[in-house]
């Protein structure tokens, strides 16, 4: 059985800089595998926003 982490994530803009390596990066040494990127918000022009970002990793039974 696996557990899941979901966790809010931006590719950046004019004003923010974007945050993804680092979420992925942190949550790969807590021993989280890295199953999807979805993307959650769009601006006028369609491009998405912010994404989130779902990590899995097994459960010892």
């Amino acid at each position: 059985m696996y557990e899941y982490k979901y966790v809010n994530a931006t590719l950046g803009g004019f004003f923010a800089e974007a945050n993804h390596h680092e979420i992925i990066d942190k949550y790969a040494k807590e021993g989280w595998r890295l199953v999807q990127v979805l993307p959650m918000y769009y601006n006028s022009n369609g491009k998405p926003t912010d994404y989130e970002v779902i990590f899995e990793r097994k459960i010892a039974e």
